[in-house]
């Protein structure tokens, strides 16, 4: 079953070539060791949020850019065994210097429990950050493919919704932090892709009108505490050399 790696990091706005210089580099490694596609973003769209947001999900200052990012595998096995293989390959040690501060960087591991659409590439995303109450896993996701649907109607191209299965406590920063996660809940790392910001932006404008004045349905978890941005592609290894 696919799984992903994903991350967030806060990277100096300065040294936006070195990081996309850094993971491009990377991704020959993750290649190596079996992995089907790396894909990162740049933020170009990231609101403040009253309770969370990206900024302070990674402690981001104001001289920092949010990434957004992930890695696919086969299988969670495949991506198990390939960060054990990064700690003990030499090759990892000649890696550049990542140009960002990894204390603040979040990630962990993510099963999908919805898939719609295509995984080809995107020309923007949308990334979400939440968390779910382990009991509502079966909730969500019939909620999350109820959402598809007018997402597909809007023009997006696809949607990916990870249900975190391997997500550390970190010292700085971690993916419960972020989402203020609470006893019992899991954190889910989401995308949904459009071929372009222009087709998004149009998309929320029509989704805001025709859900005007209706009453916002149950949903089965805490929406207060969901945080989304915009991302550009930077760096994606199906369109790569």
């Amino acid at each position: 079953m696919t799984y992903f790696s994903g991350a967030v990091a806060p990277v100096p706005t300065a040294r936006k070539d070195a990081y996309a210089d850094h993971v491009a580099a990377a991704w020959r490694l993750f290649r190596g060791y079996g992995a089907v596609r790396m894909v990162e973003t740049w933020g170009v769209d990231l609101p403040r949020g009253k309770v969370t947001d990206f900024h302070g999900a990674v402690n981001a200052g104001p001289d920092e850019t949010v990434a957004f990012s992930w890695i696919e595998w086969p299988d969670r096995a495949t991506a198990d065994a390939a960060w054990q293989k990064m700690r003990q390959d030499p090759a990892a040690k000649d890696l550049p210097e990542m140009p960002f501060d990894g204390s603040r960087m979040i990630f962990g591991g993510f099963a999908p429990v919805c898939e719609a659409g295509t995984r080809d590439p995107a020309g923007y995303y949308q990334g979400f950050l939440l968390a779910v109450p382990e009991a509502n896993r079966a909730s969500y996701a019939r909620m999350a493919a109820e959402a598809w649907q007018i997402f597909d109607k809007n023009g997006a191209i696809g949607m990916v919704e990870g249900w975190g299965e391997d997500v550390p406590r970190g010292k700085v920063t971690d993916f419960y932090r972020a989402t203020k996660a609470e006893a019992g809940e899991v954190p889910m790392f989401s995308w949904v892709a459009w071929p372009d910001r222009t087709t998004c932006d149009a998309a929320a404008k029509a989704m805001e009108a025709e859900m005007g004045g209706m009453e916002m349905p149950e949903m089965p978890f805490d929406g207060m505490r969901m945080m989304w941005a915009g991302f550009e592609p930077l760096f994606d290894s199906a369109t790569a050399g």
